[in-house]
This record gives structure tokens, C-alpha cells and sequence, in this order.
């Protein structure tokens, strides 16, 4: 849906956010407005003609797609005259591009997107998972903006055509320093560049923080403090796998240890770790530099991620002379970490015996505290096969406000699956099993459905944000 720019100066920010209501038209009937469709329009019609000065007609929409309008063309910066204000100083010289980057850290943001279409450019940041647009570009100073982004990472600004990477080692007084990666894309009607924020400070990482619960805390530790074998966490782009294993190393991180890692990108530094930026460019892959690793008496190795047969070949030849090894992988559950490494073409007897616990993780969006609402619950709403072990009357709903960029969310929590493999669970991946439901109900194995479920039962998330947890097995 786009909405002009004359239509959204009729209403002011302060009004649109107070009544919920987004101008969309204006004609001779007056002014055509959306609003919540659960407002008492008779109401809201007296007070807005009065405050407006115009005839209203109101247009009832879905309160979460008010709250995205609201987000997109009303929230703080993102009205769309200040923003064109504002990204106008870049042709003049304006600070435009740092004030952005301090702003996407102080709001804690993974990511920032620079984008540009036939009509319009636009600046979106990732916060909490989530996009949320925060600028819209004068596209005359769009060019002048990727240059600039081009010229701080050191890439060549005058390849167009080609997609480039790099970084920017960026320092301002108001942020302690950090690292940003740069990727640039050709696309139809120009370059896209996305910003990726690395923060290199591991002070707040905190394995006791994470969320893990009591039980699976004690499983996964279980498996730090063996002496050696594969830890492999699992789960989709972007679900805090990488903070877990950062959170392992800094409690493994001891004088009496040596620590190898190889990372691609380093995203946090860590004082005592001997840490390796990969570098396939010059043939510096996972897999060769974990053969110069096993030459460096290392006593634990973390590997950015296993992605190809010699890299997980590297991994397994490590656990089995000694060490301990923690990586990443892509599989959809802890046990999927079996078949995926079978499908690399480790044999099943060396799964057994070097796979020492596999975690999955997700993370979970908590909802806002300020503006959640409380309303009745019924079981139907479950996914079919999901049988849920306690009944609830009522769950609590994202209704978004300003607090939470519109969004009904605040922050995410982690969400784990931890199995730590034992004989009986070697013995079934010597089998070939990987049906093992049953066998970790009897062990009493938290599953992912089931600490997300927990979550919700507490009105800390929604069920819309656990649904697609309620269908794994």
C-alpha cells in the first residue's frame, strides 16, 4: 500500500498515533481514514472532525496492519517529510550516514538495508528479527550515498555491475567501536547495500543468560566439560548460534587451555583466543585451517560452521585425536545433525563415537510489556497435531505501540533443544535411526515445541510467534 506524502501532512504524527488512524484519500466527502477494527466509529468520528477539521470517513483494517502503517509512515524519523529532510543534507555534505549507523546501534540492530526501486529509495533496519522502514531517500542523493558507503569499506566505487564486500572498521564518540560488514548487490534500478553490525565487546555474553533452562543447562554442560568430541548447534540464519558458541568459549577461556577458532566474520573478540578470519579468497578455508590447527596442540577448536563434506571430515578427525570441537551446521532439529552429517558422508560408527551433544536453537520474540493484551484462549487454535500440557483460559496478544516500534514485540529470548548423546542414543545412530521421539520422552529430553510452549504459557510471547515451533517434532 503506498500513501502520498500530501495525504499524510493533514494528520499530524502526534494525532495519527493517539486515534490509531492512517489518511489514505481526500475528497469533496472530506478526509477517508483507516482505522482499528474494533473502534466505536461514531466516537471517533465527533472527536477527529473536531481535531481535523474536516468530515471524516472511517475504513475499519486489522490492528497489526494499523500498526505497520503507523510504523512505516509515522514512527519517529520514518514521517516521511523529515525524512527526505534530512537524507537531503547527504548531497551537502551532511552527516546523514553516521547519524543512521549510531542510530541502528543504539536501537540494537543487526542490520541495516539501503535499497533503492523505480520510485522511491529507502533505509530499513532489522530490529528483533524484524524490518521496519526508518527513511525514505531523495533518489538523487541515493548515488552519493552508496558512494560514500563504498569509499568507507575501501571498495571500488566505480564496479557497478559486480558484487562487492568488504568492511568498515567504524569509531564515533557516542558508540565504542566496532566492525561493520559491507555487501553490495546489483539490482534492477541500482546497487542494494545491506550494513551488518558486529559488535566486538563479548562482555554481556553470558551462557547463564542465553535461555537456557535448568535442565538443559546441565545436559549442555555436560558436554563442555568432556575432554573431547563435536558439539554442533543447528538452526536457520540468524538464530544466535554463533552467541552460543562465543558464550561457550568465553567459559572454556582459561590459561591452561589453548583455543583456536575459525571464523567467517570474527563478530566478537575475545582476549586469550587465538582467532582466524577466514579468507577463501587465498585458499584459507575451514577445512585448511583446521589441518594447520591440528599442528598447533590446540585443546579446543571452534569452527565457524561445517558446510561441506571436508570440512566435517576436518572436524571428525579432530574429535577423534583429542579435542574438543564446537561448530555450526543447517538442520531443522538437534537429531536432523545426524542425518546431516551421514549425507556429508561420515560413516554412522564415526558419528557415534565423536558426536557428543547436538543443540537446536531459535530465537523468540517477547512480547511488548507496555502494550500486550490479555484476551481468551481456545484450544483450537493449536496446530492439529500439538498436544498441549497444560489448558489455558486465556494468552495474551501483540497489539504495538510506541515503546515497540508498532510491532507488539520487545526484545527475543532463545529458545534451545539440547541432546546430549549417550550409549544408548550412539547406539541408535549406528542403527541408522532417526526416529527417536519416544526415546527422548523417556529420557525427558526438553524439546524446541516444548520450552516455546513454556514461553507462551507464562504471556512472555504470542502464539502466533511459537506456531511454526509447534510443528517440529
Amino acid at each position: 500500500m503506498e500513501i502520498k506524502t500530501e495525504i499524510l501532512h493533514v494528520v499530524p504524527k502526534d494525532t495519527a498515533l493517539h486515534y490509531r488512524i492512517i489518511p489514505f484519500a481526500k475528497n469533496e466527502q472530506g478526509l477517508e481514514l483507516y482505522c482499528d477494527v474494533d473502534t466505536d466509529d461514531e466516537q471517533l468520528s465527533d472527536e477527529l472532525q473536531v481535531v481535523l477539521g474536516y468530515e471524516v470517513n472511517l475504513h475499519k483494517k486489522d490492528n497489526a496492519e494499523i500498526s505497520r502503517l503507523l510504523s512505516t509512515y509515522y514512527l519517529g524519523d520514518a514521517h516521511v517529510d523529515q525524512s527526505e529532510t534530512v537524507v537531503s543534507e547527504i548531497s551537502s555534505g551532511g552527516d546523514f550516514l553516521n547519524t543512521l549507523i549510531e542510530e541502528a546501534k543504539k536501537l540494537k540492530s543487526s542490520d541495516i538495508h539501503i535499497e533503492t526501486f523505480e520510485q522511491k529509495s529507502r533505509v530499513r533496519i532489522r530490529i528483533d528479527g524484524m524490518m521496519i522502514e526508518r527513511y525514505q531517500i531523495i533518489k538523487e542523493d541515493y548515488p552519493s550515498l552508496v558512494n560514500k558507503i563504498k569509499i568507507m569499506a575501501n571498495l571500488d566505487i566505480a564496479e557497478k555491475r559486480l558484487p562487492q564486500d568488504g568492511r568498515i572498521q567504524y569509531r564515533s564518540a557516542k558508540q565504542s567501536a566496532f566492525d561493520i560488514r559491507v555487501s553490495v548487490l546489483p539490482t534492477l534500478h541500482g546497487e542494494k547495500i545491506v550494513l551488518r553490525l558486529l559488535n566486538n565487546n563479548s562482555t554481556d555474553i553470558d551462557l547463564n543468560t542465553l535461555g537456557l533452562s535448568e535442565e538443559d543447562m546441565f545436559n549442555y554442560m555436560q558436554g563442555v566439560q568432556r575432554p573431547n568430541g563435536i558439539i554442533l548447534i543447528s538452526g536457520p540464519t540468524g538464530s544466535g548460534k554463533t552467541t552460543t558458541l562465543y558464550a561457550t568459549l568465553k567459559l572454556l577461556n582459561k590459561s591452561t587451555r589453548n583455543i583456536l577458532t575459525i571464523e567467517d566474520p570474527i563478530e566478537y573478540t575475545l582476549e586469550g583466543i587465538n582467532q582466524v578470519q577466514l579468507k577463501e579468497s587465498i585458499g584459507l578455508g575451514f577445512a585448511s585451517a583446521l589441518r594447520t590447527f591440528l599442528r598447533q596442540d590446540p585443546d579446543v577448536i571452534m569452527v565457524g560452521e561445517i558446510r561441506d563434506p571436508e570440512t566435517a571430515n576436518m572436524a571428525i578427525r579432530a574429535a577423534l585425536t583429542g579435542h574438543l570441537v564446537l561448530s555450526t551446521i543447517h538442520t531443522n532439529s538437534a537429531w536432523g545433525t545426524v542425518s546431516r552429517l551421514m549425507d556429508m558422508g561420515i560413516p554412522s560408527f564415526l558419528v557415534a563415537n565423536t558426536l557428543n551433544t547436538s543443540v537446536a536453537q531459535r530465537l523468540v520474540r517477547l512480547l511488548c510489556p507496555a502494550c500486550k493484551e490479555a484476551v481468551s484462549f481456545n484450544s483450537n487454535q493449536y496446530p492439529k497435531q500439538f498436544r498441549a500440557p497444560v489448558a489455558l483460559s486465556q494468552h495474551y496478544i501483540a497489539k504495538g505501540c510506541s515503546q515497540c516500534f508498532y510491532t507488539g514485540y520487545k526484545g527475543r529470548k532463545a529458545v534451545y533443544e539440547v541432546i546430549p548423546i549417550d550409549a544408548d542414543l550412539s547406539q541408535e545412530i549406528r542403527n541408522g535411526n532417526m526416529t527417536i521421539g519416544n526415546i527422548l520422552k523417556e529420557k525427558n529430553i526438553n524439546t524446541l515445541s516444548g520450552n516455546a510452549f513454556a514461553l507462551f504459557a507464562d504471556g512472555l510471547t504470542s502464539l502466533e510467534e511459537i506456531y511454526p515451533l509447534l510443528l517440529t517434532i
